[in-house]
């Protein structure tokens, strides 16, 4: 029986050579593609959390704005406050003092507000139960008692928020996916030219009795692996970079909020493990697809 040639180890990995563009366009690659997965990650896990934190902070409260001349907003905020202490469904009420107006508009106008000299609107905060309240009537019962008093119930508000928040996740999750696609098809392009520039050996091999399962399988374990080496390096700086990030009680936004947290930061770990299974499915069907037109 004709052996194969030497310079083949036993797993048959001479057949592709060690470095080269091939060896450093792969690496950089899953290295390029997992630092952007680790950011699409995060943006679809921080849309997740932002999405139950609107709604947990909008569900179960709501909002009596009340527009009254100044002479009458006193008697009509006590009023409120009477119809809603009697309502069921409704486990607690208060009226916002001057200061914590000024802190709602303080994002908009600034800490200097003025909020004295302005004709300002009492708003009246109510904690919802958990058993729910009647809306419409409360409406009525408001109309009857306060006429310058309108009920908001955040539905206008935590509806589009929750939504929008549930949009960004989806897209963060596809970008992961698109992340993945474009490693794959690069990976395949770098197969494919190892292939190409390798024809003669792998002419030789044949006539020596290697099969194309050899042969491949010589390919994929080195793709896999360049694969799996560069995600890790692309993973370890993308969680880095996450890390240095400013924390979200620092600034107060969504995007100084965008990380993980607790448990979220083992996600990112999973990223090596996909990029060498992307990069083993992508060689193998490239080196098998390739290997049927080098004759």
């Amino acid at each position: 029986m004709i052996k194969l040639p030497a310079i083949l180890s036993d797993h048959g990995d001479g057949v592709v050579p060690p470095s080269g563009p091939t060896a450093w366009l792969t690496t950089a690659t899953a290295a390029a593609m997992a630092f952007l997965a680790v950011f699409a990650l995060a943006l679809a896990l921080a849309s997740g959390r932002l999405a139950e934190r609107w709604s947990a902070a909008l569900d179960r409260s709501a909002t009596v704005r009340i527009s009254a001349p100044v002479d009458q907003l006193a008697l009509q905020t006590a009023a409120v406050l009477e119809v809603l202490s009697t309502t069921p469904g409704i486990s607690a009420a208060r009226a916002l003092d001057l200061a914590e107006q000024q802190k709602l508009l303080e994002p908009w106008f600034g800490p200097d507000l003025p909020l004295a000299d302005l004709p300002l609107p009492q708003l009246v905060e109510i904690t919802e139960g958990s058993e729910g309240y009647d809306r419409d009537g409360l409406r009525q019962r408001l109309q009857a008692e306060a006429p310058g008093a309108v009920l908001d119930d955040h539905s206008r508000w935590r509806e589009p928020l929750a939504a929008a928040a549930t949009r960004l996740r989806i897209l963060g999750y596809l970008s992961v996916f698109l992340i993945g696609a474009t490693m794959a098809a690069m990976i395949t392009l770098a197969a494919r030219a190892a292939l190409a520039a390798n024809s003669q050996v792998i002419r030789v091999l044949r006539l020596v009795g290697a099969k194309d399962d050899y042969i491949a399988r010589a390919f994929v374990r080195r793709f896999t692996l360049r694969a799996a080496g560069g995600a890790c390096i692309g993973t370890v700086f993308g969680m880095a970079a996450i890390f240095v990030l400013p924390a979200q009680e620092d600034a107060g936004s969504f995007l100084t909020g965008l990380g993980f947290q607790g448990a979220g930061w083992l996600l990112p770990l999973l990223l090596p493990v996909l990029a060498a299974l992307v990069g083993f499915l992508a060689t193998r069907t490239a080196s098998l697809s390739n290997l049927r037109r080098i004759t």
